[in-house]
């Protein structure tokens, strides 16, 4: 039986090396078919290209031809006596057949419209029309009311106006094209499928398919494989009109298919031939390979220990010794899988902790708002002499504080507002030189060695700034009798396996940040638990416990990791890598050439779910001079909006809301008043979602706020034009 078995595994293994060969003859055959179909795909899919180019070309004279004698007749009306037929209902001009005829008067005002289209949305055909004559071209793409037209546009000669002269790309032109080339077609406008041969359902697909893909090239849309090639139609600056032609690849896969199987039936045939010949080896040449396939299996069950004996120098012995140093090697390494999976339930600890602490910080940064707002009512209102004003201060103060201790749990929790910018590490901690001299103790040795180059990394200056001064307080802190404080920077590539020692690191360029001392150190069980919230070992009153949670968090946000190398008795050296960045570093822009504030007669909408911070933000607004529009969610807003004959002019909502999100109440409102400004507030910017759902001209206030914060924001935002990336956006 145990012969049978080996001889088996040996049959097996001819039959596989057979089956490889004869696979391998398939892929070569196969390969050689697909090649010569991909190619002649090609060249038709090229060849319909030109062949359409030839066509729309054609259609575009004729449509110019239309326009020039509807320009023509335009111009006779004009110099007869009847001038103004040409804005009459009973236009003479007809259309000949054409989708779309349009007079324009010398204004570019559309006055005579003839369409396929009984709904033909005349405001767009306006602001097409002035886009054409800003190129100055005779020959156009519309894109109005959901539909492509192909254009002529001809001024009048006597200067009084122009002639629009359109043929819609409709179902049936594209279809009559796809006949013409045996494929499919695919009309585009600014990256978006306007009309095609594929069914609605398919469309969508290729839509997303085709934003993504590099043409020319292949494309999966649905379970087909196409080639696709594709046209500019348009020149000039604005939304570009594409045409894109897609081969299938079907009929060469199915030609390929039956000479697959042809090849497999040949290859069954040698491989049945052949496995006879394997029945006669002998028990001799199988029984060592044996004895290594049980020393397999005794691994995977975690036997180490299990005996192997090799004898002789053939090559069954070779891999027989080599399996026994593998297996050496493999329970080495078991100790530093421990150590992996102990890094990795510490990084998910820290995640899980992160989490909560952003959950309490949102919560206690609306209870800070009112606090703060209203210890601030009662300041101004309270006159110097008053025995409550002391008080009212010393609230005033402790909000402050807590405000503080918030940011740096959003900090922790990778939820902080960050405003990133390039900026050169070196600088930034030279700057810092005079400062933290000033912070050092007489007996500890202070150096900075930076690189020789600079080093530019994207974060936040005042956050990084933060790191450097809570690592070296930490550093002083661990050196109560003096020594040595290092600050270092250096370039470094991080390659796979220096990666993989310190998880959860990704391989890549960065700027290295150290922290060195010669102080104290930690031992196993503190350096576990120094980046906790709250986790502190100093006496009780000396520390809140948050310094190196808030580094932790930082650099998390910043896109980077942080890493701690110490023993007692031996010091502590922090290293921060910080992903490294070739821009230009980037000079924040002086505040001295604000514009004057602006005049506050104007109407905000206030959207706030949180019944006291809303009453609290309507009654700084409104001291100020602003009328407010207060809602409790963003469908109230949406409905106060469209009900209001007046015009909004500001729309501060707070991000997240029941019914509806700040945001999407932010682009709903767009939509009512175009040159509204938004102003987003919030406790925190949430760190898995991203500022992708904001709009680039909104502003941001952090809570907790401050009257002078309010008013301020909403000031910047009436007297500023709408700028990108006013929204901070977290580094993930």
């Amino acid at each position: 039986m145990s012969d049978l078995r080996l001889r088996t595994k040996l049959l097996l293994s001819l039959v596989l090396t057979t089956a490889c060969l004869s696979c391998a003859t398939l892929l070569v055959v196969r390969f050689s078919g697909e090649k010569h179909a991909r190619e002649e795909i090609v060249a038709g899919a090229h060849t319909s290209l030109l062949t359409f180019d030839v066509l729309l070309h054609q259609h575009q004279k004729a449509l110019a031809r239309k326009a020039d004698l509807l320009a023509t007749k335009a111009a006779m009306a004009g110099d007869g006596e009847d001038a103004d037929a040409t804005q009459s209902s009973d236009d003479p001009l007809e259309s000949d057949g054409s989708d779309l005829v349009a007079v324009a008067d010398g204004s570019n005002n559309i006055v005579v419209l003839h369409a396929s289209e009984t709904s033909f949305p005349t405001a767009e055909a306006r602001e097409m029309l002035r886009r054409s004559l800003a190129k100055r071209s005779a020959a156009d793409w519309w894109y109005v009311g959901g539909s492509l037209y192909q254009v002529a546009v001809q001024k009048i000669r006597n200067g009084s106006g122009a002639i629009v002269v359109g043929r819609e790309i409709d179902y049936r032109a594209v279809h009559d094209m796809a006949r013409i080339s045996a494929s499919q077609v695919v009309f585009s406008y600014d990256g978006s499928v306007v009309t095609s041969t594929f069914r609605p359902i398919e469309e969508q697909g290729a839509n997303k398919k085709l934003q993504d893909a590099s043409l020319p090239g292949q494309i999966e849309i649905g379970d087909e494989q196409f080639f696709a090639d594709s046209l500019q139609l348009n020149s000039g600056s604005g939304p570009s009109v594409r045409l894109t032609v897609l081969k299938s690849y079907s009929e060469a896969t199915a030609f390929l298919t039956s000479l697959n199987n042809l090849l497999l039936g040949l290859g069954l045939l040698t491989v049945l031939v052949g496995a006879g010949i394997v029945f006669f080896i002998s028990n001799t040449f199988t029984r060592p390979l044996s004895d290594l396939l049980e020393g397999f299996r005794a691994l995977e069950r975690g036997d180490y220990a299990y005996p192997l004996h090799a004898h002789g120098g053939d090559e069954a012995a070779h891999a027989t010794r080599a399996f026994d140093r593998m297996r050496n090697a493999l329970q080495k390494n078991e100790t530093q899988k421990r150590e992996l999976q102990d890094q990795l339930r510490q990084s998910q600890k820290m995640e899980s902790l992160g989490r909560l602490a952003g959950g309490v910080a949102h919560d206690f940064n609306n209870l800070l708002t009112i606090i703060k707002g209203h210890s601030g009512l009662l300041l101004e209102r309270l006159q110097p002499a008053d025995p409550l004003r002391g008080s009212s201060q010393q609230i005033e103060k402790a909000a402050d504080r807590a405000a503080s201790l918030t940011r740096q749990l959003l900090a922790f929790s990778r939820m902080q507002v960050l405003q990133p910018k390039v900026l050169d590490l070196n600088a930034l901690v030279a700057d810092m030189g005079k400062f933290l001299t000033r912070l050092i103790r007489e007996d500890i040795a202070f150096s900075f060695r930076p690189d020789e180059s600079p080093q530019r990394v994207k974060a936040d200056p005042g956050q990084i700034e933060q790191v450097i001064l809570n690592l070296t307080v930490n550093a002083c802190d661990a050196m109560p009798r003096g020594g040595q404080l290092t600050v270092e920077t250096h370039s470094i590539t991080v390659n796979q396996e220096f990666a993989q020692r310190r998880p959860p690191m990704q391989p890549g360029q960065y700027v290295l940040l150290t922290v060195t001392d010669t102080g104290e150190g930690m031992d196993a069980n503190t350096k576990a638990r120094i980046f906790e919230p709250f986790f502190t070992t100093k006496g009780l009153g000396k520390g809140t416990g948050l310094g190196l949670a808030t580094v932790y968090g930082v650099v998390k946000q910043s896109g980077g990791y942080i890493w701690v190398d110490t023993e007692p008795g031996k010091g502590t050296r922090f290293e921060v890598y910080l992903p490294q960045v070739h821009e230009p570093a980037e000079f924040t822009r002086s505040e001295g050439n604000a514009a004057p504030p602006t005049p506050r007669r104007r109407t905000v909408l206030l959207a706030e779910d949180e019944d006291a911070v809303r009453e609290l933000a309507s009654e700084f607004l409104k001291s100020a001079g602003y009328k407010v529009l207060a809602a409790e969610d963003g469908t109230q807003a949406l409905a106060i909006a469209e009900q209001s004959s007046e015009q909004i002019h500001v729309l501060v909502t707070d991000v997240v809301m029941p019914n509806m999100r700040g945001p999407e109440l932010a682009k709903h409102m767009k939509q009512l008043h175009s040159d509204m400004r938004i102003v987003y507030m919030s406790g925190y910017l949430d760190y898995n979602r991203g500022c992708g759902e904001f709009l680039d001209e909104g502003f941001f206030l952090q809570k907790p706020f401050s009257r002078e914060m309010l008013v301020g924001k909403v000031d910047e935002a009436l007297k500023n034009e709408p700028v990108e990336q006013q929204i901070p956006r977290p580094v993930s």
